[in-house]
């Protein structure tokens, strides 16, 4: 039976179109088992491969009320991708995860148990706790985020074991107030949400994932996305130490 409370999943997509039909196939069989009202907004930033083509078709096949699109004129960052996709958004709840099938919609049962268990502003998945892991990263690139996830640990404190990544699961009311105050566009948006969500008093949780390397593309992460990262982890923990007056203000509405 179908229960009043919805998710939207917001799905950012520069060329997808080989693993979009996947994604949303796989996503339709977990909220039917789950019997929970749902909805994906695509976010395309105008895919030269003709990804937004394939969405349209998608629409077709699953209904207008569940693949919703939202596209957009280019690549203007991660972030920016979410501020737009959450302008289309009805549900109660927020989900964001990669399309590339790095993410598997399977976790998502276990983001809305995990939620409810504690009453959760935040859910994340963990790549490095429980049964979680990586499969098909090269050592370079688990080095990289090993070592980015052990740096943040020790200096910023962000009381969660996974701060890259960006499979999670946010109260509707948290996700919009967290988005308006960062300041990232590209992938390090990911990590200054969850240690903003720290500073701010944010219940946050976490659910062991497995991330697999995308089967179909090229990555989009590349070394000006390591700089960015770089430069908002020193800026964080220079908030760490200096919070702004808006911290304590927003505390007081959760």
């Amino acid at each position: 039976m179908v229960k009043d409370c919805s998710y939207s999943i917001l799905l950012p997509t520069y060329n997808e179109r080989e693993n979009l039909p996947y994604i949303l196939y796989f996503i339709e069989e977990v909220f039917e088992s789950m019997g929970e009202r749902y909805e994906v907004i695509v976010v395309d930033d105008n895919s030269p491969d003709g990804t937004l083509e394939v969405a349209k078709k998608l629409q077709q096949v699953f209904g207008s009320d569940k693949v919703v699109l939202a596209p957009r004129a280019g690549k203007l960052g991660l972030g920016s991708a979410y501020s737009h996709g959450l302008q289309f958004a009805k549900g109660n709840f927020i989900i964001i995860m990669d399309a590339d099938l790095s993410h598997h919609p399977k976790y998502i049962a276990d983001f809305v148990r995990k939620q409810r268990e504690g009453s959760f502003d935040v859910v994340t998945g963990t790549r490095y706790r429980g049964e979680g892991g990586v499969f098909g990263w090269n050592w370079r690139r688990k080095l990289t985020s090993v070592g980015a996830n052990l740096l943040a640990q020790l200096l910023l404190n962000p009381g969660v074991s996974d701060l890259t990544g960006s499979f999670r699961l946010y109260r509707r009311q948290a996700f919009e107030q967290l988005i308006h105050r960062t300041r990232s566009k590209g992938y390090v948006f990911q990590m200054e949400i969850i240690v903003l969500a720290k500073k701010l008093g944010l219940r946050v949780g976490e659910v062991p994932i497995v991330f697999i390397d995308r089967l179909y593309g090229e990555s989009k992460l590349g070394g000006r996305e390591v700089i960015q990262y770089l430069s908002v982890f020193f800026s964080q923990r220079s908030e760490l130490l200096f919070p702004r007056k808006y911290e304590i203000e927003f505390r007081n509405t959760f």
